[in-house]
C-alpha cells in the first residue's frame, strides 16, 4: 500500500519500520535533518510537509502524542488526501475527534494501541479499532504489519471508547494494588514478599505482573504515570460530557492518588 505517516516517535517509528518491512511504501513527516536521515535509513521516504505525507496515499496513519495534535494536523492531511483514502488515528483521545475529522468527508478509523514499542517491533501490539467495515478492511493490510490482535470493536469512535475504558481499569487495578500493599504493611507483610506471592494466586492480573517486575507499586506507577495521567484525564472528560461517572473505578483512582500523590491523577483527589 501507499501510506503516509505522521508521528514517528516512540511508538510510531517502530510502526514505520514494520510497514516498510512488510513491503509498504511509506512517506513520513520529518521536520529535522536528524529525523530525515533516521527515517531514510529505515527505508521510509521522509518528507517535510503534511501535504506531501498525504499526497496519493491510500491511507494516512497518525500517531502523534495528544488528541489536540491530531486535531491540528488532521485538516491539512484530509485536504491533501485523495478520494477513497482512509485516515487512521492511533493516538489515544476523545471519540469526538474521529467524528470531527470525518465531518470533512473522509473515512476515519480510530485505532488506539494497547502495548509498547517492544510489542510494535514484535508485530504483536493490540489495536482497538473503530470504524465502518469497508474502511477497516481497506487498512487492515497495513495494520497487520504491527498489530496482532486487531480487534474491530464497532463503529467509528468505539476504538477510543474501549481504549479509555481499558486504561481507566488499568489505573484502577494499580490503585487497588496500592491499597493492597498498604493493607500488607498494616498486617506486617513486606511489599516485596507480597509482590512475589500474589502473582502466583487468584489475585494475579496484567497490572500485578508489571508491578511485580518493577519491584513496587510506586516504581511501576511512576514509570507509567505520564500515560496514565493523560488517558485518565481524557476518559473523565468524555464520561462527564456524556453525563456519566466512573463509579467504583473512581474510588480505585483515589486510592492510587492517595498512595502516590505525585502522579496527580486528574479528578482523583478526595
Amino acid at each position: 500500500m501507499r501510506l503516509g505517516f505522521v508521528g514517528a516517535g516512540r511508538i510510531g517509528r517502530p510502526m514505520v519500520r514494520r510497514l516498510v518491512g512488510a513491503g509498504h511504501h511509506v512517506r513520513v513527516l520529518a521536520r529535522s535533518g536528524a529525523a530525515h536521515a533516521a527515517l531514510d535509513g529505515d527505508g521510509a521516504t521522509p518528507v517535510g510537509t503534511l501535504t506531501e505525507v498525504a499526497a496519493d496515499a491510500e491511507a494516512v496513519l497518525v500517531g502523534v502524542r495528544t488528541d489536540e495534535q491530531v486535531r491540528e494536523v488532521g485538516p491539512a492531511l484530509i485536504g491533501a488526501m485523495r478520494p477513497g483514502a482512509v485516515l487512521v488515528v492511533h493516538t489515544t483521545g476523545s471519540p469526538a475527534t474521529a467524528d470531527l475529522l470525518a465531518a470533512h468527508g473522509i473515512e476515519v478509523v480510530d485505532a488506539p494501541v494497547s502495548g509498547g514499542p517492544h510489542d510494535v517491533a514484535a508485530g504483536t501490539v493490540t489495536l482497538l479499532v473503530g470504524g465502518a467495515d469497508g474502511a477497516v478492511g481497506a487498512v487492515r493490510p497495513a495494520l497487520r504489519a504491527y498489530g496482532d490482535p486487531i480487534l474491530h470493536v464497532g463503529p467509528r469512535g468505539n476504538g477510543q471508547r474501549v481504549k479509555l475504558i481499558n486504561n481507566a481499569l488499568f489505573a484502577a487495578n494499580i490503585g487497588l494494588l496500592a491499597a493492597a500493599v498498604d493493607l500488607g504493611a498494616q498486617l506486617g507483610v513486606d511489599e516485596k514478599a507480597l509482590l512475589d506471592a500474589l502473582p502466583q494466586g487468584s489475585a494475579s492480573s496484567f497490572a500485578l505482573a508489571g508491578v511485580a517486575r518493577a519491584g513496587s507499586v510506586g516504581g511501576f506507577a511512576r514509570a507509567a504515570g505520564e500515560f496514565l495521567g493523560k488517558d485518565v484525564a481524557v476518559v473523565r472528560r468524555v464520561v462527564a460530557d456524556l453525563g456519566g461517572d466512573l463509579g467504583a473505578l473512581a474510588g480505585a483512582h483515589r486510592a492510587l492518588a492517595d498512595v502516590i500523590p505525585e502522579l496527580d491523577l486528574p479528578g482523583a483527589q478526595s
